[in-house]
């Protein structure tokens, strides 16, 4: 008996002395500034996870393109250089024109039509992102878009010549069709585009508007709707298999809630922002009739272009959210 207390004993001590299981770091990357809702959801869902884990599982957040730029992200998680990243899909439009989907004008104006293009997306995004080793955990909607010029914008006739600064290939096609030079930058680089002439215009949201301070440069606001354009958090799938399956279940859950709540942060976001562009001295007006009807002729014409171009399965893409819609 005594033998057996000693040894209990031994046991206990052996445990007690034995180290704990090592916390782990993810260092995750994303394009924005820490006041856009993209990075405060971001912050939100890291939250959820680190809590979750119970001191398992910690997330580095390098934020507004300090760490990898926007459009390097991907690649960065695909590679394993970090284990999370926030992209924007759009960015990939040469690759596939399933990418460019939700740029069309008008194929998604409104966020109910924005949630069911994305669902309708997602088999095909899972599939494709699957394939290399990365998962899409959590999309989050752009506001609706509109232009921002020196000038006040009427029928759109105004545009002819002018240099603008999109950030796919859709919007870089739907700028030509309007008369723009056209031209895709990232992020990052609109202020000094503006500085140096490059630019002279955007196309963009309310949100990107003030994330660069655009009453610097511009003095108008000229608000289409248009379209949503989604982001996204991708994790490394290799870095996912490594945790618990209570964490995996954990990570998914928290980025099924971050895009719930990305729906509602971005309708906030679109409102706040553009009574920002107000206070700060711009001038904001909705597009009149003959500017969106110019938009939906351009819309309708993008759709039948997108559609030569996509492959079946796109097509098919496509079809389930016009039957959803």
């Amino acid at each position: 008996m005594f033998k057996l207390k000693t040894l209990g004993a031994l046991v206990v001590a052996t445990l007690a002395l034995a180290p704990a299981a090592k916390a782990e770091t993810w260092v995750m990357a994303s394009g924005y500034p820490e006041d856009s809702f993209f990075t405060k959801n971001i912050r939100m869902f890291i939250d959820e996870v680190q809590e979750a884990s119970g001191g398992e599982l910690t997330i580095d957040l390098r934020s507004n393109g300090e760490l990898i730029k926007l459009d390097a992200i991907r690649r960065a998680v695909q590679s394993g250089q970090i284990q999370l990243g926030e992209i924007r899909f759009g960015v990939y439009g040469n690759e596939s024109p399933m990418y460019t989907l939700d740029s069309l004008p008008n194929v998604a104006g409104d966020y109910d039509a924005a949630w069911k293009l994305m669902e309708a997306q997602k088999p095909w995004f899972d599939k494709t992102f699957g394939e290399d080793g990365v998962k899409v955990i959590s999309y989050a909607p752009w506001p609706g878009q509109g232009f921002y010029t020196a000038f006040p914008v009427t029928d759109g006739a105004q545009f002819e010549g002018v240099k603008l600064r999109i950030y796919s290939p859709a919007t870089q096609r739907m700028g030509e069709l309007l008369g723009f030079e056209a031209t895709i930058l990232p992020f990052a680089e609109v202020p000094q585009a503006f500085s140096t002439g490059l630019i002279e215009a955007l196309f963009t949201s309310a949100q990107t508007g003030t994330d660069i301070q655009a009453w610097d440069y511009v003095k108008h606001f000229t608000y289409t709707g248009s379209m949503h354009n989604k982001n996204g958090i991708i994790v490394s799938e290799r870095a996912l298999a490594s945790l618990s399956p209570e964490l995996q279940e954990a990570i998914i859950a928290a980025g099924e809630r971050a895009t719930e709540r990305a729906w509602e942060m971005s309708k906030e976001a679109g409102q706040e922002t553009t009574q920002k562009l107000i206070d700060a001295g711009m001038t904001v007006t909705d597009a009149s009739p003959e500017l969106q009807a110019k938009l939906a002729d351009i819309g309708a014409a993008m759709i039948e272009e997108w559609s030569a171009s996509a492959s079946p399965e796109e097509v098919e893409v496509l079809k389930a959210y016009q039957a959803a819609n």
